[in-house]
This record gives structure tokens, C-alpha cells and sequence, in this order.
């Protein structure tokens, strides 16, 4: 018997992303009462958000209605608000919109991650990243104003700050972003301008490390350096950026000037770890055992970009959806 005594126990997943909506999904049959709580009230394909900022997609092609997803599923009740505290020796979970504590017998937070800029919190509006719908219409509408701009600008220099784009973080994100940037430049926008050539656009992708894609096997990164480099991106290694302003970056000691910078260097966890009063990483991320509980709380499993997990053998779960989906199934399971 829970803590609510003989009531069906009630399983509380914080967090409608990839891991979160799996785990839901994964306790369709269970004789639980599953609760599923977002602050949006749709479930986000994040892999394709650069698609949408480059304006290959539009947003409605990568967001669902979480309602919808889980219309069928009797045991499950989307609640639309936010978590702002936990009391873990009570089991209730404070939210935004509500005056009495929700209750629960399970918790599974999937709370995610947004871009982090490592204590540079003033460099954001000049260097947006790259984490929700509204980010990526911003970025798009960004980028295709500086065309635009470009188009209608008399003074030269002005014009090649418009048609220099830098991609900070040479992760899967940004990765993406300066391929699909380079291929709406020499390809899609190609013949849409009488007075600018958008093939002659300068598209850099900034990255500290000694390597694009340092997350995967140096043969990939290899390989997505070379095909970044045949679209005509200029790939950047092994400089530090230092700066972030209105006028472009300052990287490894070098100006660069750009009217648009994007960034995708890295992210911070959510608040889960403050909320929980537990050890976290750098980026916040909760540290869980390979069982996805937290220490001492056999009650609540993290998973996701909100967790930390180590492998078998050293090294992290890599924070990729498809990782994030085979945490919620296996929470699903073992609950």
C-alpha cells in the first residue's frame, strides 16, 4: 500500500518530452493513476527544431498536442502547469497554478535541458539557442531578416556583417544548424535576390574543441567535417569564444563580425536538482544509479537531460532522444 493509502498508486511523470511521453506510454496497462505534467501543452520532435529555424519545416510539422498523444490511454491525465517545488519526505509536489500539494506515490522527472552560455548569461540576446518552437521561429525570422537586409543595404561592410552567420558548438545542434543553413543559402535562397548572391553568405561554426561532433567516433566526425566543408561552411576548431556582442564574436583572440550568431555550445539541466536537494553534475543534471533512482529515494527516477548516467564503462548516456526513450521504457517497467 502507497502513501495514499489503498487508492490506485499514483505515478507522477514531470515532463512531456521523448523520455517522459515513453514512459507514460510504457504504463498504459499498469493499474496506476498516471499523471503527465508539462508547461506546454505539446510534445516537441526537438532533432528537427533546426529545420524549422532554417525554414525547411514549419513548427506544426514537429509538435503534437500531448492531449492527443495520450487521448486513448484511460489511465493517463495531462495536467498543464509547472513544478516549483518538491517535498520528498511528503511525497507532493508544489505546481504554479495550483494552492494544494499533488500528491505521488512514484515520481519520474524528464524535466530536459536549455542552452547553457557558462556564467555569460548577457551574451543570450545577441547568440539565441536553439531549445523550443519559439526559439526556432526567432532564429528564422532572424536569419531571413538578414538577407533581407542585406538586400536593401548600401555600405558594403554592413552588407558582409549581414551575410555572416556564426554557429557557436560544433554538437549535433550545431551541426545541423550550419548544414542546413548553407544548403538555405546556396540552394534554396539562390535566385531570390537581385541585388545579393545568398550563395556568397559566410556561414562559421565556432568549436572550442579539437574536433566537430566530439560526442561520436572520430570516423563520423571526420566524415561531418568534410561534408560541412563541401557545403562551404567554415569549421573552426580549437577556439574558445570570448565574446558575444551586438557587433558579432571574439574567438581565440580573433573578431568576427556577424549580425547573426546562434548559439549551441552547451546546456543546463533543469531545476530538478534544486528541487530534489540532490548532487547534481557541471550542468545540473541529477547523478543516478543504473537503475535511474535517485540515491536513497527508491521513489523518484531522472532520466533524460535531466540525469546523468554512466555506462558500464566510464562514460555518460549520451543526452540524445533516443537514449532519453529507452530510460522512460525501462521506468515504465521497473516502477
Amino acid at each position: 500500500m502507497g502513501p495514499r493509502g489503498a487508492a490506485p498508486p499514483r505515478i507522477v511523470i514531470v515532463g512531456a518530452g521523448f523520455g517522459g511521453l515513453a514512459a507514460a506510454k510504457g504504463l498504459r496497462r499498469a493499474p496506476a493513476e498516471v499523471i503527465v505534467i508539462d508547461a506546454r501543452n505539446h510534445h516537441l520532435f526537438q532533432p528537427l527544431l533546426y529545420q524549422v529555424a532554417t525554414a525547411g519545416l514549419s513548427p506544426a510539422q514537429i509538435a503534437w498536442p500531448i492531449r492527443s498523444i495520450l487521448r486513448d490511454q484511460a489511465n493517463a491525465e495531462v495536467v498543464l502547469d509547472r513544478v516549483v517545488g518538491i517535498d520528498r519526505a511528503g511525497r507532493t509536489l508544489r505546481l504554479a497554478g495550483r494552492t494544494e500539494p499533488l500528491a505521488y506515490d512514484t515520481l519520474v522527472l524528464a524535466t530536459g535541458a536549455r542552452h547553457a552560455y557558462f556564467g555569460h548569461a548577457d551574451w543570450e540576446p545577441y547568440a539565441p539557442g536553439l531549445k523550443t518552437v519559439e526559439d526556432a521561429t526567432a532564429i528564422r525570422r532572424r536569419v531571413l531578416l538578414a538577407f533581407e537586409r542585406a538586400e536593401s543595404c548600401a555600405d558594403e561592410a554592413e552588407r558582409a556583417r549581414l551575410m555572416t552567420f556564426v554557429i557557436v558548438g560544433a554538437g549535433p545542434t550545431g551541426v545541423e544548424l550550419a548544414g542546413a543553413l548553407a544548403e538555405l543559402a546556396r540552394r534554396a535562397l539562390a535566385r531570390d535576390f537581385r541585388r545579393i548572391d545568398p550563395r556568397a553568405a559566410r556561414i562559421l561554426l565556432v568549436e572550442m574543441g579539437p574536433r566537430v561532433l566530439a560526442a561520436f567516433p572520430p570516423r563520423l566526425s571526420a566524415v561531418a567535417q568534410r561534408d560541412l566543408e563541401g557545403l562551404g561552411v567554415e569549421v573552426l576548431l580549437g577556439r574558445a569564444v570570448e565574446r558575444v556582442d551586438a557587433e558579432g564574436v571574439v574567438a581565440a583572440g580573433t573578431r568576427i563580425a556577424a549580425r547573426t550568431v546562434l548559439w549551441a555550445a552547451g546546456v543546463q539541466a533543469s531545476g530538478a536538482g534544486r528541487w530534489l536537494g540532490a548532487e547534481t553534475d557541471r550542468a545540473g543534471r541529477v547523478r543516478v544509479g543504473p537503475d535511474l533512482a535517485l540515491p536513497g529515494d527508491p521513489a523518484v527516477f531522472v532520466i533524460g537531460d535531466t540525469a546523468t548516467v554512466v555506462q558500464p564503462d566510464g562514460a555518460p548516456v549520451p543526452g540524445v532522444a533516443a537514449a532519453a526513450k529507452q530510460q522512460g521504457r525501462y521506468v515504465a517497467v521497473y516502477t
